[in-house]
Parts: structure tokens; sequence; C-alpha cells
């Protein structure tokens, strides 16, 4: 794993706590990853720590004492109860732990900025014109300074007055032992794998994380004034294939360990050329076809395999079938006449996503991204968050919604005929 230099010093390598992949991007954002904002991003030991843990609790506050103490150069979390009353919870400093933020706003107290993901969008203008349900300072992750690494999740952020304010209609409770805690509007949502992030993981239960890191089952709606139930027995522990739905943008946590048993984009292209050599074949045209470069993975290809979604052959690019009162998108393939979507094949280039190192033998549909079978039966089975009250499949490198019986076919290729 390390070079004989790392070993002799280990310090000189950074301590990796983890990578949050943004669900729906193959690899990178549609015009490219710039500075904060992009579809991965890993969290390292920091230099000097900068978390926070909670102290001091100011109760009864008038709203202009809440302001004083709030302006202090001290980070705080102020819980607003009535216009004559706020809770001000002063947070003091923890040389123990490394805080990062992740939200909407682009000011510098976030470290990963999020956007809404819109499934499919080539370009980000496409996501322009959507009313963001993400909130600015949606979350943070408290990461500990030393090992085992725990990083554990909070709904909210602090601004860049290092403060999280919680107004009058934000769902908020004092709790048993006195102390104050509280929902966002819209709410951070997780989900824990069963067996990890391996080939064996089963999708968890989507929980709530609060403001103080408690966990709470759903809502009724997303942004319902009365909260659900505290479930004692979880924690807001992120693990290896935690999702976290920040209403809008799914993001994957992977652990460095996790991340080290994960294909690497180096693999993946290695299975890129395995299957071109084998020199699969178009059964019409008679064609050789192959997956472009993981560098062009957005335009379409002459070369570009493509599939009937209904069986799973796959062709090059023809007009055979492509009947005019035929509807849409659909066909007849030219193998066995089942009529359905006739789709080009895309690799999935995020390395993160796979659950496996095996060869690109399934595609999502209707979309046609290609990975691993464990891969495609993983994510067809896990449901995600939509909107703010529905739940569905959706592939991982588009997040489009996954269509027909199980959300992924087989592909079967005819190679060569000498």
């Amino acid at each position: 794993m390390f070079s004989p230099d790392q070993e002799n010093h280990p310090s000189k390598a950074p301590v990796k706590y983890g990578e949050l992949i943004v669900l729906g991007y193959n690899g990178s954002l549609p015009n490219g990853d710039r500075g904060r904002r992009k579809s991965r991003f890993a969290l390292f030991k920091r230099p000097k720590a900068n978390g926070v843990k909670p102290s001091t609790v100011h109760i009864a506050c008038t709203p202009q004492a809440a302001k004083a103490i709030s302006n202090k150069d001290q980070h705080s979390i102020s819980y607003t109860l009535s216009r004559a009353q706020t809770v001000v919870v002063e947070y003091t400093y923890d040389s123990n732990t490394d805080m990062f933020q992740i939200g909407r706003s682009t000011e510098s107290p976030i470290d990963f900025v999020v956007t809404d993901t819109v499934p499919g969008s080539q370009s980000n203008s496409d996501t322009q014109s959507v009313q963001s349900t993400i909130s600015r300072f949606a979350c943070r992750i408290i990461c500990e300074r030393n090992p085992p690494f725990t990083a554990r999740i909070y709904a909210a952020g602090f601004d860049s007055s290092k403060n999280i304010f919680l107004g009058e209609k934000a769902a908020k409770w004092k709790t048993s032992d006195g102390q104050m805690d509280g929902l966002t509007t819209n709410g951070v949502l997780v989900m824990h794998p069963r067996n990890g992030f391996t080939e064996d993981s089963k999708p968890g239960i989507w929980r709530e994380i609060s403001v103080c890191g408690n966990v709470f089952s759903l809502r009724e709606t997303r942004s319902a004034q009365q909260r659900g139930k505290m479930v004692e027995i979880e924690t807001n522990q992120l693990q290896d294939g935690s999702l976290i739905d920040l209403c809008g943008a799914t993001l994957l946590w992977r652990t460095a360990e996790g991340l080290s048993h994960t294909p690497t984009v180096k693999h993946l292209e290695a299975l890129r050329q395995e299957i071109n050599a084998a020199r699969p074949q178009c059964p019409v045209g008679f064609n050789t076809l192959a997956f472009p470069s993981m560098k062009r993975k957005d335009v379409v290809d002459e070369k570009q395999p493509w599939v009937y979604l209904n069986c799973g052959h796959v062709h090059g690019y023809h007009n055979w079938g492509n009947k005019e009162e035929r509807d849409g998108k659909d066909r007849e393939c030219p193998m066995c006449r089942s009529v359905g979507p006739y789709v080009p094949l895309w690799l999935g280039c995020e390395a993160g996503f796979y659950v496996d190192a095996g060869p690109p033998t399934h595609a999502f549909s209707p979309c046609g991204h290609v990975c691993s079978e464990k891969t495609t039966a993983y994510w067809s089975q896990i449901p995600l968050p939509h909107g703010t009250h529905t739940f569905h499949a959706a592939c991982p490198f588009c997040a489009h919604q996954l269509a027909g019986e199980q959300g992924y076919i087989r592909l079967i290729f005819q190679g060569p005929l000498d």
C-alpha cells in the first residue's frame, strides 16, 4: 500500500478520513470540477484542529441579548422559542476533532459546495433554473483526529458569523437532560447500509439527523413541524456506504479503508480495454464495437455499443426496425424481435459507486450506464429520496429513475465471427 519511504515516515502521508461523492455524476461535474464545487470531496486531517463542542447554555434571553452573545468571536446555535425568548448554546474549541461543512452557500465556512442534482444534466446550465431546496449551510461532519478517525454528521452548518439560527418556525425542543435540539427546514436524512458497502450490502432505513446529531424516524413530510420518533439505538456515526440526503442532492460517504478495496479508475480503464480487445460486433452491420475512452464519456462515438433495453442484445447504431409508427425510442430488436427502448451504452466511470471489481456486464435501465452485476443489483434496491416525500431507485452515475422490472439488464454481446 505505502512506498518504503512512507512507511519510515508515516507522518508525511496526510490522514484521509474519507470521501463524499455526489450521486448523479459520472466522475466529474458536467462542466468540470472547480474549486470547492466538484462531484467528489476528500476529507483530510487538518494541519490544526478546527472542531467545536457545546459548552455554555444561555436560557431566557431576549432577542437583543441573544444577538450580543451570538456576536462574540465564538460558534453558537440560537433556538428562537418565541419573540421574547431565545436559547443560545455556545460552542467551544475542540482540539480533538476536525469540522467540515457542506451546503449550497459559496461563503468561506463551506468546505464543499453542493447544488441541486438534475437527472441526466449535461451542463451546469441545466441546473441553474431550478429553485434550490438545499440549505445554504446544510450540514457538518465532525471527524476524530485520532484513530479510528470516527466521522459523525450533524444537521446545519455555522455561517460566516459562526452562528446557526433556528427560527420560530423550525422544529425544536428541549431534551430530557435540559439541552436544546432541533431540525432544519428540509432536514438532513441518512441511510446506513447493512453489511457495509460490499457485494453483500442491503439497504438500511432512512433516518433524520438533528442539529445535535440525534437520530429520528422521518417526519410525515420533509418540512413538517412535527419531528419523528427518536431512535436511541442508532447513532449519527457515518460508515462506509452511508448515504446523506440534503433535499436536492444525495452524497455517498466512503471511508479511506473502504476506498482501498474499491476498483480504481485505472482498473476500470483496464476492464474497458479488455471488453474492446474481445472485439464485440454488431449482429446487423458486423462492425466492431468499442467503448470510447473515459475522457469522452458524454459524446456518442460511431463505434459506441447500443442496447435494446428489453432483451439486452448489444448492437452498433443502425436504423433496422426503426418503424415510423413506433412511438418515441421504442425499436424492434433484430435478434429476438422484442420491442423496447434502444439506447447508447456508457461506462460508469465513478469508481466510488462500485461495490466490487467485477467486469462491466450489466447496464442500468433506461440510461444505459454500464458497471458490474453486483453494483447494478445494489443500487437498484436503494430507495433514494426524490422531491419532498417520495423515494425511488436511481442510477448513481446520472440520477435517472430506474425503469423496468429490475432497473437493470444483463448485456448480451456478440463476439467476432472469425
